[in-house]
């Protein structure tokens, strides 16, 4: 696993667990979107300034793959990859792990695209630049 990878850490709150105590399969998806977005804007993108100027990034599919649950307490860190798989689309590329054993938790893969008030799909310049081949993605949140 490369160590440059853009990683967000959190911690488990008690409210996000289900009723055999370990967090929901449902709030997975907050914490990998909160990384998504905290990771653009750590690039320059502000999902709130693109809605405001009319460009919506949405996500068009999402994969999960659950290997181990979280419980209470347990502070845990995610890692992104960000690649561009056609001209319109990109995925983002996640992982969760356990901070005290490192264990994988959950892999996941979300494709997403920029829709323009038309409704039509494209990809802002900003998007563009950062997908552009030999862009640094890589910079480390601590949250």
């Amino acid at each position: 696993m490369p160590d440059d990878r853009f990683k967000l850490e959190m911690k488990v709150r008690d409210y996000e667990l289900d009723a055999q105590g370990v967090v929901n399969n449902a709030v997975y998806l907050n914490y990998l979107e909160h990384c998504r977005h905290e990771f653009l804007l750590s690039r320059g993108i502000d999902f709130n300034r693109f809605t405001n100027d009319r460009v919506f990034l949405v996500v068009v599919r999402s994969e999960l793959d659950y290997k181990a649950p979280l419980r209470g307490g347990d502070s845990f860190w995610i890692g992104l990859d960000l690649e561009r798989i056609s001209p319109l689309r990109f995925a983002f590329l996640q992982d969760i792990h356990r901070r005290d054993d490192g264990r994988l938790v959950l892999a996941a893969r979300t494709i997403g695209t920029a829709i323009n008030e038309k409704g039509r799909p494209f990809l802002p310049p900003a998007l563009e630049a950062l997908l552009a081949p030999g862009a640094k993605t890589v910079q480390t949140a601590v949250k």
